[in-house]
């Protein structure tokens, strides 16, 4: 699927995000910036690029597995949505849970950006809905 970026909002020494191996789902975002975050810190980190996602698509920014495992770095809000009508910057939402500083440099992969579909929803009231084996119960009720 084609993805538009501009000229003028891609850091033209970042490479534009790849997947790492065939097949891969995600493509991977660099930081636009050296930083470092402390433990219990969060940064939203710039990346230099800005796309257009198609309509009826969405962006998923999700975490970088690795960084979590090995320092605690996830992001804030994973994941972060970019619609199909943002055009600004993709910024990421890192925050540090782990005991330790950890260090970032220019053109690190920070986290990964995954373009899916999205439905179309036309809501429709109803007097009431079709019953489900799960019915009503909420957070938790799969583990009684």
């Amino acid at each position: 699927m084609p993805i538009q970026v501009t000229a003028l909002s891609v850091d033209p020494e970042l490479p534009l995000p790849v997947p790492a191996h065939p097949g891969d789902a995600g493509l991977d975002l660099m930081a636009r910036i050296d930083f470092s975050l402390g433990p219990g810190e969060r940064a939203a980190v710039g990346t230099g690029l800005a796309v257009e996602i198609p309509i009826g698509h969405a962006g998923l920014v999700l975490p970088r597995s690795g960084l979590a495992r090995r320092h605690g770095v996830t992001l804030v809000n994973s994941p972060g949505l970019i619609d199909a009508g943002y055009r600004g910057e993709i910024e990421v939402l890192l925050v540090n849970l782990g005991s330790e500083a950890v260090g970032f440099q220019r053109g690190e992969r920070i986290a990964q950006l995954v373009i899916v579909p999205v439905a179309s929803v036309q809501w429709v009231v109803a007097e009431s809905l079709s019953p489900s084996t799960r019915g009503a119960d909420g957070f938790g009720s799969t583990g009684r």
